[in-house]
């Protein structure tokens, strides 16, 4: 009777061993993907044509290479890193870029779909820029990430691949977003550029620009680029006076006797701090400058 107490204690220990195996461990892993079967194609109704915001890409079978690009000084706007990187595109095109155009995400990702002749070295590059009241120099340095296969991209899409690369995803999205962001004024994934033939002011030196929003997704079988309508207000371009007067709601400046009250000064202040103004009365010198305050003083009081 022991031996059998001893059997059956064994097979509940082993029972409950199997038992915690599967409720923790699970089924084992599998890399296979199966989606469900798609039903039949309809046939009731009146087939109609639609115009959609999603354009089909054409994706070559090629390899891009990735860099990563490290600018210095950091934590500077995206605009302003596009504007490095270009130039230093062209600046360093006889002795690394050639007739390269890389796409660049404003950040650290570059791509290009010729290899550039450092290898996987890297490279430090000095690049400078007219700045707000005196050249900036940036320090730019380009190291080699991966090659990214677009080819696996499109055996993905064709269903032979469990998953989609995301690095050719991200890979696609910069170069496609690259041109625009040089063209037109992004804001977040949007694009936009300045009113040619519309005005719609909202008050305050403010207006309604209108641009576009895209983005790259795969889809069923291939890549979809889609575009949709965007708009979003800027600060409308205008002598700093005229802005002024549409912030202080002055409807004539000649009849604007007294300076300025603090309360008024305050409240152009909050408007215009952080803004640019670009000087006109140093001829063909024209340099912008990034507005920090207000004196108190008026201009022929200044030095």
């Amino acid at each position: 009777r022991l031996k059998n107490r001893t059997c059956n204690l064994s097979f509940y220990i082993t029972s409950i061993l199997i038992q915690y195996n599967l409720l923790f461990q699970g089924p084992p892993p599998t890399n296979l993907f199966q989606p469900p079967r798609r039903p039949g194609l309809g046939t009731l109704g009146k087939p109609i044509r639609l115009l959609a915001n999603h354009f089909q890409v054409q994706i070559p079978k090629i390899d891009v290479y990735h860099y990563d690009v490290d600018i210095k000084p950091e934590k500077r706007p995206r605009r302003v890193n596009r504007e490095v990187v270009d130039t230093m595109v062209r600046h360093f095109k006889m002795q690394i870029f050639g007739d390269r155009q890389p796409g660049y995400d404003g950040k650290r990702n570059m791509y290009t779909a010729h290899p550039l002749p450092i290898g996987r070295d890297r490279v430090d590059l000095e690049v400078t820029l007219p700045g707000e009241g005196k050249d900036q120099t940036f320090k730019v340095t380009i190291q080699w990430v991966s090659v990214v296969s677009l080819q696996l991209l499109l055996e993905a899409l064709a269903g032979h691949l469990s998953e989609v690369p995301e690095d050719s995803v991200q890979a696609l999205d910069v170069i496609t977003r690259h041109l625009p962001s040089m063209r037109y004024t992004p804001v977040g994934r949007s694009f936009f550029s300045p009113p040619e033939g519309y005005y719609h002011p909202l008050g305050g030196g403010r207006e309604v620009w209108f641009g576009f929003h895209q983005s790259v997704r795969p889809a069923m079988w291939n890549m979809m680029l889609n575009i949709d309508v965007s708009a979003t207000a800027f600060y409308r371009a205008q002598p700093v006076i005229e802005f002024m007067c549409e912030v202080l709601d002055v409807q004539n400046i000649n009849e604007q006797t007294k300076p300025l009250t603090d309360s008024q000064r305050v409240k152009f202040t909050k408007e215009i701090r952080g803004l640019k103004v670009e000087v006109t009365h140093c001829g063909q010198m024209k340099r912008k400058y990034r507005v920090c305050n207000v004196t108190r003083r008026p201009a022929s009081h200044q030095t």
